[in-house]
């Protein structure tokens, strides 16, 4: 047979529930793979041996008592560590969560483990999922395997690199201001942000709750589109869940069809600042389109402009609130505790050893923008600015079936370039920070590699609300017809490690 990480993880489910291999040799040719790889790339932070054989153990047993498997069942995932997971650490890439073991699982976690799906580990991450790159893991970078010496994006950086080094088929991700897309782009695979409360938030750790969403991230759409309804749909744990039917992503993702679609490019999404090789291979994306049968609309959305600076007031005064739990009382890292200090004083000793700059500078940022005199200038305004987005939005939705533009700006950046320059670092969200904001659905699929350097380039696909579907069929459509034309998937290209 085909090395078995090779495969995709559709491939994977048909070999598994026909008997062609069993979830045990799946796994365990994963687990290998890790094993031979990830010390260069680092894309997990914990591997859980004995839960992933023990899981694929059960698959296979059901399948010999002649039950009915779920489409994923006995399909190795990555999953990002900021769901929490009975038994086995949950960090968030921070020193404070060091060690700790959650006593449940995160509902995305359960949904995971109910579908048959083999968890392999816990995947690296920015602290906190604040950051673009995973440079700033409290356990060190992740790099990307098309270029070691670059970045695989963030703050997801874990997740994405392990499908583009082959040690998984399917990884979740987080997205908050584009932590699921952006990583998708710059390793040239697939990543998905549902509409806000499509998936569960139960048991993922909070940055900023009204923009954090979790989502599917694989080598290919109709993976993502599997993973997507696996997770997906309503849970009464979660008060901003959506109590309405998932949509129907896996048809659309295996009918991907774009004639008669009208498709709008958004003209605030290019010009200075975007690499050349980037705008070309978005700009042959867009032709593509057309010759599919896609009617193509210039869109104007003039307030995306001011999503950044809105974005970087809206989440750290939401990070400020949610941070404050740790404190060292309740659970994670304790310092200074010796007898002879307050609580106050045990506290501020903890934050201080337990955070990262990044966070550090967040929850300041955040205080600020919160504290009185400052309220209605700061965070009042940035929440103006994001109704206005939320209606150019709405307005464009009224025109076009779905938008498009360049994922990232750049392709992947050197590790160390940006970590001493923050507003060159959040650059890297720029077009992905608009969809959070507003709450609509969003993906990136490869659109080939950029000329300047090689490495992958993303297309952006933007939906509306509960329109995910949308994503699907577009992406689905561009990918079958790129790779037609490379005659193999993109990663084919990436260098073996």
């Amino acid at each position: 047979m085909t090395d078995l990480t090779r495969l995709t993880a559709a491939e994977t489910a048909a070999a598994v529930a026909s008997g062609e291999a069993s979830a045990v040799d799946v796994a365990q040719a994963h687990l290998d793979r890790i094993g031979a790889v990830d010390e260069k790339v680092h894309a997990f932070l914990h591997v859980d041996t004995e839960g992933a054989l023990d899981a694929a153990r059960a698959v296979d047993e059901r399948r010999a008592k002649g039950e009915k498997l779920g489409p994923l069942a006995g399909v190795p995932l990555a999953l990002k560590d900021i769901f929490t997971t009975k038994g086995i650490p949950t960090t968030v890439g921070s020193k404070i969560l060091e060690g700790w073991i959650p006593p449940y699982d995160a509902t995305v976690t359960k949904r995971l483990k109910d579908a048959g799906i083999v968890i392999l580990g816990k995947t690296n991450m920015d602290e906190f999922a604040m950051g673009s790159s995973t440079e700033n893991s409290a356990y060190g970078p992740t790099g990307n395997p098309w270029d070691l010496t670059r970045i695989p994006g963030g703050s997801g950086g874990g997740s994405s690199a392990a499908l583009a080094s082959y040690q998984a088929p399917l990884a979740i991700g987080t997205d908050t201001g584009g932590s699921i897309r952006q990583p998708a782009a710059v390793t040239g695979t697939v990543g998905v942000k549902p509409t806000y409360g499509g998936v569960s938030r139960y048991g993922m750790v909070a940055f900023s709750s009204s923009l954090d969403q979790g989502g599917p991230c694989a080598r290919t759409v109709l993976d993502a589109a599997l993973l997507h309804e696996a997770i997906a749909g309503y849970d009464p744990l979660d008060s901003t869940s959506i109590d309405a039917p998932v949509p129907s992503v896996v048809e659309a993702a295996r009918n991907g069809n774009v004639q008669g679609m009208r498709i709008g490019v958004v003209k605030e999404f290019g010009g200075e600042g975007y690499q050349a090789g980037v705008m070309q291979r978005f700009n042959e994306s867009v032709e593509l389109l057309r010759e599919l049968g896609a009617e193509i609309v210039e869109i104007s959305c003039p307030s995306f402009k001011l999503a950044l600076p809105a974005y970087y007031l809206i989440a750290p005064s939401e990070a400020s609130s949610n941070l404050a739990r740790f404190d060292a009382m309740r659970y994670g890292l304790r310092v200074g505790d010796d007898g002879t200090k307050s609580a106050e004083e045990v506290t501020a000793l903890t934050r201080e050893a337990g955070f990262g700059d990044e966070v550090k500078r967040r929850i300041i940022l955040g205080t600020y923008a919160l504290s009185s005199g400052y309220y209605d200038a700061y965070y009042g305004s940035a929440q103006k600015v994001r109704t206005l987005i939320t209606r150019d939005f709405e307005a464009a939705f009224g025109t076009v079936d779905v938008l498009v533009s360049p994922t990232t700006p750049t392709t992947a950046f050197p590790i160390g370039e940006r970590v001493d320059d923050p507003m060159a670092m959040y650059l890297a969200d720029l077009c992905t920070i608009p969809s959070n904001l507003a709450g609509n659905a969003a993906m990136s699929v490869p659109c080939g590699l950029a000329p300047e350097d090689g490495l992958p380039v993303g297309l952006q696909i933007i939906a509306p609300a509960m329109a995910d579907d949308r994503l699907y069929r577009v992406g689905a459509a561009v990918e079958a017809a790129l790779t037609g034309r490379w005659g193999h998937p993109l990663l084919e290209e990436a260098p073996a490690l």
